[in-house]
């Protein structure tokens, strides 16, 4: 049995995506410490990037992008920011793919230390950008006015910064050591 979008079980690879969906969705409603921002309530540090980052590393950038996304879409879905789902879905799906496809090279393994770092990073970076540029956008488009813009954001760069820096710093160890205990058992990569 193999954890990759190239492996010829599918419903390991499924199993497995689902589970790490499962944890996405359990450390982003368990593992976070609300941040309380005037006209916004889902401001967070937590530990969910982590689970996406994660993701990335083990699973690859195809189910690794799908644990992350549908683990955070059914956060937003169950935790009352339904309109916000579908957004949720695409950037916590890109946020690991670019993690995976960068980790796990030309090669189809995340053996490199250096590929495994820039992925993180570029996975957590990429998230941030594409957060922030989301809520800016959403406040802009309901007329916000721009002060009160800046004030949210202001809360919202340390806090996103803080999660990537986290997810990144969490992640990749926890990977190296989740990736020995699999290829123990069986569950080898590539």
């Amino acid at each position: 049995m193999k954890i990759n979008c190239g492996s010829k079980d599918t419903t390991v690879n499924l199993a497995v995506t689902g589970l790490m969906a499962a944890l996405v969705f359990v450390a982003t409603y368990f593992l976070n410490v609300k941040i309380p921002v005037a006209g916004t309530d889902k401001t967070m540090i937590g530990f969910a990037n982590v689970f996406c980052i994660l993701s990335g590393l083990l699973l690859g950038p195809l189910y690794g992008g799908l644990a992350a996304g549908i683990g955070s879409c059914l956060f937003d879905l169950l935790g009352g920011w339904a309109s916000s789902a579908p957004v949720t879905l695409v950037t916590k799906f890109a946020m690991a793919f670019l993690c995976g496809l960068i980790a796990w090279g030309g090669d189809g393994t995340a053996k490199r230390l250096a590929r495994v770092v820039a992925g993180a990073v570029v996975g957590s970076l990429s998230y941030c950008a594409m957060y922030l540029f989301y809520s800016w956008a959403k406040m802009a488009v309901i007329g916000s006015a721009w002060g009160a813009i800046r004030i949210q954001l202001a809360a919202k760069v340390p806090a996103t910064l803080i999660n990537a820096v986290l997810a990144d710093v969490i992640g990749i160890p926890l990977f190296y050591a989740l990736r020995g205990a699999l290829k123990r058992n069986g569950l080898a990569f590539r």
